[in-house]
């Protein structure tokens, strides 16, 4: 289960509203008790996809790096990713999956005309398929 504390809802919500209608992206930070995960903070990043961002993103190898190293600085654990689905709902895509690491939370955030629309999160069981993840 996720809990996704409001100030890091707030700003994954924004971010994806000013990227609209390309995607955005980001990581998600917090800390784990059992299966329970809370999300204290969200760091957009540049979706550094070459040609139509529209429908897809990428993070840049150096982007993951700066997170992990965000994470140790800060005392926090890098629990997932999260990006928005421009005019579409937030349901990952097969690219989604494969691109998916196992570990990760992935919150997808769906904006419709401009408008936010739902908030998801995906977690990959162990024959590699997204699972949804409850948000509490």
């Amino acid at each position: 289960m996720l809990i996704i504390e409001t100030a890091a809802k707030s700003a994954m919500i924004a971010d994806a509203l000013k990227s609209f209608p390309n995607e955005c992206c980001g990581f998600m930070f917090g800390f784990e008790e059992g299966s329970l995960r809370t999300i204290t903070t969200s760091v957009e990043v540049n979706n550094a996809k070459e040609g139509d961002q529209r429908r897809r993103f990428e993070i840049s190898a150096i982007d993951y790096m700066r997170a992990e190293k965000y994470a140790d600085e800060n005392n926090l654990i890098l629990l997932g990713i999260y990006h928005s689905h421009p005019n579409h709902p937030a349901i990952p895509s097969e690219h989604d999956r494969i691109a998916a690491q196992g570990y990760f939370s992935y919150v997808i955030i769906s904006i419709m005309e401009s408008k936010f629309s739902s908030i998801l999160s995906w977690q990959l069981n162990d024959v590699s398929q997204f699972e949804e993840e409850k948000i509490i």
